[in-house]
């Protein structure tokens, strides 16, 4: 398992609307924003990007950014769930699947822990 701690070029290298969306997880104050390249690991899409909102309205907040930044493009979601507990909303866009967690579920299911073996970007605050 790799770890990019300084993935600045790393992140150049992802797709742009993947890029997109962790650039409007950034602008509502998402945190432990977290990048999984899932295609050597036999997986459904290629990349998740996890990241974690304070509370259900924040979580909500960052789903819909993400939709609506892509949606200028016309790029929406294939499915979206969770959206009426907001505890965990994903956004599936094929190649790429967002999940906005609270801390307590995100804790709760681990998603970094069961696709342990992906490789994994952290990006901080200012990821340009």
């Amino acid at each position: 398992m790799s770890s990019y701690h300084d993935g600045r070029d790393r992140l150049k290298s992802l797709p742009a609307q993947l890029r997109e969306s962790i650039l409007a997880a950034h602008d509502k104050k998402a945190s432990e924003v977290l990048v999984l390249d899932l295609r050597d690991c036999a997986a459904f899409t290629d990349f998740f990007l996890i990241c974690s909102g304070q509370h259900s309205r924040q979580v909500t907040a960052i789903a819909d950014a993400i939709m609506d930044r892509l949606g200028h493009s016309g790029v929406k979601p294939a499915v979206v769930e969770g959206r009426e507990r907001a505890d965990w909303i994903l956004l599936d866009f094929f190649d790429f699947v967002v999940h906005v967690f609270t801390p307590e579920t995100r804790s709760f299911y681990a998603l970094e822990r069961l696709w342990g073996s992906a490789e994994r970007l952290e990006v901080d605050a200012n990821p340009a």
